[in-house]
């Protein structure tokens, strides 16, 4: 009875779509008024059908889908240890460790299943003793080290030593340490890059670990990515990602392999005025990561950018988390977008401009020599540019702050941590890339005009 219900409807084909489209828009040009173009140059139509599908799916997250993962920072051994008990009692399923110096690492992981809770250690330094003996005292494939010597080159102007010492040191500890390279992109989406220079940085970053230390050390590399609030962009770009680093692999002839992959909410478009909303951007923005195949996700607390790590602000965030994994029906959502015409054809667009760029980077020397010459950093400055005008015009909103502003919301006695950039004297080897919120400069001059 159903197939002889749908007999009785004619196909229409999408050239008769835009063929009837293009008559009701009374001699407007469909190319003009209904195809929206970002500024990373992507082609948004306002219909899809399964023409636009490219049929290239590869292998996302875990079919036990997303970690919900809590970051603490690692001040006191015992205080962190007992945070991360604490965090794993209501809900998270991962820890991501972040730490300055070495630590008592038995203190930290005391009464922690390092072979079933996935820990992320994020080391703003370089020691490959210390990282293989942690290596061998969990014995886990759960186990990432989230140390990026290229990374901490771009964001700080400098190697942790100098260049020699830095790829010794980490050649020493690389090919027996399984989760041992890590590639952070979301210092590029946080400085102002667009998802096309994001990706295809994220790719030549990749692409100068392999030839620095070779082919075989390829399925030992794991990814940082920040999400930003364009919905659908953000799920298409991690997908576009994995399709990337397909494309890769073959230039090496390796097999596909699965893609880890780290998400956190951005913060470039985190506010401190009207910071209930926050909330909200970081529940879009963790969607899109859940949606993107984000093997672990590690929230962002409202209040982050001007308040210390507080117990309320980290629960609201993991809590966040476990709502759309167990209330929401989330845990399986990196399925969803497979087949999704929209999501498909913009990933599509998404990869073939990156790896046109990523060609541009290779072909001028590599992302290492970019880097030291300024232009990766010249680039991303560019973008960021565009898109601070964009929200001095109001092109870009974010609520609470450039629209539908509370006059009476002041700030001035609730900042705990300093919330915006800092400047150091510091003397770099290249110029750093630097991350700075969109709304910096109007909460600066908001802060001023509030009565002391």
């Amino acid at each position: 009875m159903g197939d002889y219900l749908f007999n009785e409807f004619n196909t229409i084909s999408p050239a008769a779509w835009k063929q009837k489209i293009q008559a009701d828009l009374g001699g407007e040009d469909y190319n003009e008024t209904l195809i929206w173009k970002s500024n990373e140059g992507i082609h948004v139509k306002p219909f899809y059908s399964s023409e636009d599908r490219h049929f290239n799916h590869v292998s996302i997250a875990s079919n036990n889908g997303y970690k919900i993962c809590q970051s603490i920072f690692v001040d006191d051994v015992i205080i962190a240890n007992k945070l991360a008990i604490d965090s794993i009692d209501r809900g998270a399923s991962a820890i991501q460790f972040i730490a300055h110096t070495s630590f008592d690492y038995k203190k930290l992981f005391d009464k922690i299943d390092t072979k079933k809770i996935f820990i992320y250690l994020n080391f703003q330094f370089l020691d490959a003793v210390f990282v293989s003996t942690i290596e061998d005292y969990c014995k886990s494939n759960k186990l990432y080290f989230q140390i990026d010597v290229i990374g901490n080159l771009a964001k700080t102007g400098n190697w942790f030593s100098n260049l020699n010492l830095d790829l010794k040191e980490k050649n020493k500890y690389i090919h027996t340490v399984k989760n041992s390279i890590c590639v952070d992109a979301s210092l590029y989406q946080n400085a102002g890059a667009s998802i096309v220079q994001e990706l295809a940085y994220a790719l030549a970053h990749t692409n100068e670990y392999i030839e620095l230390f070779g082919e075989s050390i390829t399925h030992k590399i794991h990814y940082v990515f920040s999400i930003g609030s364009n919905y659908f962009f953000e799920i298409a770009k991690l997908r576009a990602f994995r399709m990337l680093m397909e494309a890769l692999l073959k230039e090496y002839d390796l097999k596909n392999r699965p893609i880890h992959i780290f998400s956190k909410p951005s913060l470039r478009n985190k506010t401190i005025y009207d910071y209930n909303v926050n909330m909200l951007r970081t529940t879009s923005e963790c969607m899109s990561a859940i949606i993107g195949g984000s093997d672990s996700i590690s929230n962002v607390s409202y209040d982050s950018i001007y308040h210390k790590s507080n117990e309320f602000g980290e629960r609201i965030a993991r809590n966040q988390l476990l709502i759309l994994k167990e209330e929401a029906y989330l845990s399986e959502a990196h399925k969803y977008a497979n087949g999704a015409y929209y999501i498909e054809s913009i990933e599509k667009q998404f990869a073939e401009k990156a790896l046109q760029l990523f060609k541009q980077i290779e072909k001028s020397g590599g992302f290492l020599k970019q880097l030291k010459k300024g232009t990766i950093q010249k680039k991303i400055s560019e973008n960021a540019k565009k898109q601070q005008i964009q929200f001095d015009q109001n092109e870009i909103i974010l609520l609470g702050t450039n629209k539908l502003t509370n006059q009476n919301d002041h700030m001035r006695n609730e900042l705990e941590i300093y919330p915006f950039l800092k400047k150091t004297n510091t003397k770099t080897l290249i110029t750093p890339i630097l991350q700075k919120r969109l709304a910096a400069q109007l909460e600066q001059k908001r802060l001023k005009m509030e009565q002391p």
